[in-house]
């Protein structure tokens, strides 16, 4: 009889533990990263008045962003500044052809953004 008690004892506690632990599991997993942004948050079209920055117009290195291309990224993460930009050179808004990654790391330096690190314009 005391055996009985002590081994419906312990299945109790073990379910009770078992209980406790599974479901407080959830709490301690990682959440998962959002996901990377696909797609541009602007008017893509808009952002062919950055053909003034690739030197049709001369930019001084170290002055602050004051163009209108600047204004139109500001406020985007580098990520999606890069992913607007890299539309917007894919869909030759900007009206000339281009060398893709030297034409976006000089958009995006002279508007004081950085390419994303592994970042690639497809």
């Amino acid at each position: 009889m005391a055996s009985s008690t002590i081994s419906a004892v312990v299945i109790i506690f073990s379910v009770l533990c078992y209980s406790t632990f599974t479901s407080a599991c959830y709490t301690c997993m990682p959440k998962a990263p959002p996901p990377p942004v696909e797609y541009c948050p602007r008017d893509t079209l808009k952002l062919g008045v950055c053909a003034d920055l690739l030197g049709l117009v001369n930019v001084v290195v170290g002055s602050p962003p004051s163009s209108k291309c600047c204004a139109l990224l500001a406020g985007l993460a580098d990520q999606e500044a890069a992913l607007c930009l890299c539309t917007a050179i894919k869909a030759n808004v900007l009206g000339i052809n281009l060398n893709v990654p030297v034409t976006l790391s000089l958009l995006l330096s002279a508007c004081q953004k950085e390419v994303p690190p592994g970042f690639k314009c497809a």
